[in-house]
């Protein structure tokens, strides 16, 4: 088993941190803003010093290609390079510096592979500056219309077409990936189960399903100092209401559901006015469609008038769970039972670039542990331990797809 160099790829997680850096330790670096363009810069530089054909599609996704001994599909490899505001050293950017790690690991052992390596960074994976997420993978895939993406705008009313084309990093819809023998990606979990089991290896087999509603209740405003309690059509008392029912009927579905309610609205949010409209989220994650569709009946069983406030409901948007490719996940298990590491199969409940990826190519992906489940805050942290032997798995994986004998 051939394993990576790991103060090589801790180098490269550190100076990558520095693109956006914090004064907590984290990172804000937003899509196509300037410290993105730095960090794409900076790849760019080290990928063509190292060899690598570097390139751009029409949506500012990056391509490197370390070329094979024949013209066959080329196995990718990657992630994303923007965050969230106030975000961590390592979503997103572990994929991308591991897959250049893989690369150059190869090199390194003057390993020459039949298929071209392909690692890719995708543009706007987080949807933190530009709405939605993993939109480059999006289009890449069919799975967003192009046109709508590039109207999208960020809180200062740039457009992603202006921002894409004012990074230099847009290129021509030809250079899209147009088919690949396997995605791999490799990934900090973001959550805690990993570290609480005190396993190395997420062996991920999909991505959950998942649903989201607006949940509104329409009551009446009126002065807060003289309304009797008795007398109102206060919406605020009427939500807390319908929580507490969702509470108690969601608890009584399969204990591996999870939902939240992440947003809440009241109107017109002023003390010393009764809210007459409070509207919250309620979105909820499964790998079983028959668990989300019980989610979405008790949703559309709750009483349309709660204490005079009448009660309205909007589904938002859902996704269906995506399986990864039962020969990709088996090249994954392979390599990190060879490397005599410890796992476990899971799914993904966070979104990821590969369940877009999924749908054009036999993709898979590989979780190290994130230590307390912390993920999207500056104290984000996975030890470069263990982003080392996830990039060695990476690395095993790559070379099972590509049929390279291993020892």
């Amino acid at each position: 088993m051939f394993k990576t160099n790991r103060k090589r790829l801790q180098s490269y997680l550190e100076t990558f941190s520095q693109f956006g850096k914090t004064s907590n330790g984290g990172v804000t670096r937003l899509s196509l803003s300037q410290e993105d363009i730095a960090a794409r810069t900076y790849f760019k530089e080290i990928c063509e010093a190292s060899g690598l054909t570097v390139c751009s599609d029409d949506m500012g996704t990056m391509y490197a290609t370390l070329q094979g001994q024949k013209l066959l599909p080329p196995i990718t490899m990657g992630s994303h390079a923007d965050t969230v505001i106030k975000g961590g050293r390592f979503d997103g950017i572990l994929g991308v510096v591991a897959a250049l790690e893989v690369v150059q690991t190869i090199q390194d052992n003057n390993i020459t592979l039949d298929h071209p390596l392909t690692i890719i960074n995708f543009t706007n994976e987080e949807g933190a500056r530009f709405e939605p997420s993993l939109m480059a993978s999006g289009v890449l895939s069919g799975q967003f219309d192009k046109e709508k993406m590039l109207a999208s705008t960020d809180t200062k009313g740039v457009t992603f077409a202006q921002a894409l084309t004012n990074s230099g990093f847009e290129g021509r819809k030809e250079n899209r990936l147009q088919q690949a023998t396997a995605y791999v990606e490799l990934h900090i979990e973001q959550g805690p189960v990993l570290a609480h089991h005190q396993q190395t290896i997420g062996i991920v087999e999909g991505v959950l399903g998942m649903v989201c509603y607006d949940i509104t209740l329409l009551g009446e405003s009126n002065h807060a100092g003289t309304t009797p309690i008795n007398m109102r059509k206060d919406s605020m008392f009427a939500t807390m209401k319908i929580i507490s029912i969702l509470q108690k009927q969601l608890q009584q579905l399969p204990d591996d559901l999870v939902y939240t309610i992440g947003r809440i609205t009241a109107l017109p949010n002023v003390h010393t006015v009764i809210p007459n409209q409070v509207t919250f989220s309620l979105e909820a994650r499964h790998q079983n469609p028959k668990i989300i569709t019980q989610v979405e009946q008790i949703i559309h069983d709750l009483p349309t008038m709660i204490d005079q406030c009448e009660l309205q409901f909007a589904k938002l948007w859902a996704r269906d769970t995506v399986h990864f490719a039962k020969p990709v996940v088996e090249a994954v298990t392979a390599s990190t039972k060879a490397l005599g590491l410890s796992h476990r199969h899971m799914y993904s409940g966070a979104g990821h670039d590969a369940q877009f990826m999924s749908h054009i190519v036999p993709s898979a992906m590989i979780f190290v542990p994130s230590t307390h489940g912390y993920s999207h805050r500056e104290d984000e942290y996975t030890s470069y331990e263990d982003c080392s032997q996830g990039a060695d798995v990476l690395l095993n994986t790559v070379l099972n797809l590509a049929g390279y004998p291993q020892t």
